[in-house]
């Protein structure tokens, strides 16, 4: 399969100063190019990761698909004129304005502008966010992931699955029909969700630690009206998160600690949209009926971390230490 990462957004947008001061001090990228009309910035090495260009009509979307050379593109591209998407090679003008070496545009069947690229650039200058966090979890994973709603998920999932080459993660059919699909070891990079219309819910950026998770939420308690959903652990990619409004009509998900998957592992089937705890005003934001109760059961995993990003702590409870024993 081509497709190795989500590598960038870009949004059209007109209020680029909302956005720069919104990306820089609320998320924590970094401000990487104030042109007349558009702004850009970094999350990592690459020139720019999300770009907000006025040219770009307002509300629409540009999801850019990494592949690892050329070779790959043109491959990717043949694919899907063989399977009766029309594909447009652009020009280096626009290749140079993504700060990518080589690049196509198509469209899924629910009509967003779909990119795909290989050479991303590299920047000169090391990465320093705008605000005191440890860094975005991107690199062979991407920038993160994207859900979108989708009027005819059958068309969207067999153009994502068996043309893409995406792999299903996990799965819903009720109380919503929803496939979360990956392409590297990111739990997932898109995920799309039945819905009368199309639109773009949400952009996933992952943390280093989850104190920048913590530390974002509470700057936040100033203005309440921008929470979307609360403080919560999903049940599926094991992330825990909150979700803010934007200054356009897409909202952003800071999460850290999300599951990795590899291909040898079935999709799963989800039987419930409910976290583990948390993220309330979520579900009913993408269409569940509210609870007045809260989901509370038994559900809970471990948390998901990296090689020297924790500390051990001593065994010191034996009802714990027995119950880890029988392997529970």
């Amino acid at each position: 399969m081509e497709i190795q990462a989500f590598g960038y957004l870009g949004l059209g947008a007109s209020n680029l100063d909302d956005w720069a001061a919104f990306a820089t001090s609320t998320i924590g990228m970094q401000s990487a190019d104030r042109a007349s009309s558009m702004r850009a910035f970094r999350m990592d090495d690459r020139k720019q990761r999300l770009f907000i260009d006025r040219a770009i009509e307002a509300g629409t979307q540009v999801f850019g698909w990494e592949v690892a050379n050329a070779a790959a593109l043109d491959s990717l591209a043949g694919r899907l004129e063989a399977g009766g998407v029309a594909v447009k090679r652009e020009p280096a003008a626009l290749a140079d304005q993504r700060c990518v070496t080589g690049l196509i545009s198509f469209t899924d069947p629910a009509g967003n502008r779909l990119e795909a690229f290989h050479g991303a650039h590299i920047a000169d200058a090391t990465f320093k966010p705008s605000r005191d966090v440890s860094g975005f979890r991107t690199g062979p994973q991407g920038m993160g992931h994207t859900l979108l709603t989708v009027p005819d998920i059958d068309a969207a999932l067999a153009f994502y699955k068996d043309l893409l080459g995406f792999r299903i993660s996990d799965f819903m059919v009720a109380p919503l029909k929803a496939y979360f699909m990956h392409v590297n070891a990111r739990h997932h990079s898109v995920a799309i969700v039945a819905a009368p219309v199309r639109s773009m819910h949400h952009l996933l950026v992952e943390y280093y630690q989850l104190d920048d998770v913590g530390q974002g939420y509470d700057l936040l308690q100033s203005t309440p009206e921008k929470i979307v959903a609360t403080l919560g652990r999903h049940p599926n990619d094991l992330m825990t998160s909150y979700y803010m409004r934007t200054p356009s009509e897409i909202y952003v998900e800071c999460g850290w600690g999300g599951k990795e998957v590899d291909d040898t592992t079935p999709p799963v089937e989800m039987a419930s949209v409910g976290s583990f705890w948390g993220h309330k005003g979520l579900f009913e934001d993408i269409g569940a009926p509210p609870s007045v109760v809260p989901d509370v059961g038994t559900r809970r995993a471990p948390v998901q971390v990296m090689e020297g990003n924790y500390q051990r702590m001593a065994g010191i409870c034996p009802w714990w230490d027995a119950t880890r024993g029988k392997g529970q």
